[in-house]
């Protein structure tokens, strides 16, 4: 983990926005984030890492970060990463690829959440995600 004073702002957020819910095997949600910015290189990557469930799946808004201080390259890639159910899956991921950050965070997102290993049962619908998932590195990995 990179260690600053906005990391350290984003791992307090991302614990306190995320620390009742679990994964899908039962586990605390919060590791899932914090796995994500142990493999990020500088800072701006693993703020947006810790905090790129945050506005997707918790009451704080784009807004909120705003107003805690994050600054606009975070803004950006956290706002890029957070889905819009409307728009189908592959496009929202190939928008990614245009911002680095985002890119970069969400290849390690859809690399830990492929591991098979973290849930307790594989079932038909855990393939399938998998396999969508697939899909997207791929897109997010052409040149």
């Amino acid at each position: 983990m990179i260690y600053t004073e906005l990391t350290k702002k984003a791992l307090k957020l991302c614990y306190a926005a995320h620390r009742d819910q679990m994964d899908k095997s039962g586990m605390p949600y919060v590791f899932h984030p914090f796995h994500l910015a142990e493999q990020m290189e500088d800072e701006v990557t693993a703020a947006v890492a810790l905090l790129h469930d945050v506005v997707e799946d918790t009451s704080y808004t784009m807004r909120d970060l705003e107003a805690l201080g994050f600054p606009p390259q975070v803004l950006e890639a956290v706002g890029m990463m957070t889905r819009d159910p409307a728009v189908p899956y592959l496009e929202y991921a190939a928008k990614l690829k245009d911002n680095p950050v985002a890119r970069t965070v969400k290849l390690a997102d859809l690399r830990h959440n492929s591991d098979l290993s973290r849930l307790d049962t594989v079932d038909e619908k855990a393939l399938r995600r998998v396999e969508k998932y697939k899909q997207a590195i791929r897109i997010l990995e052409e040149e």
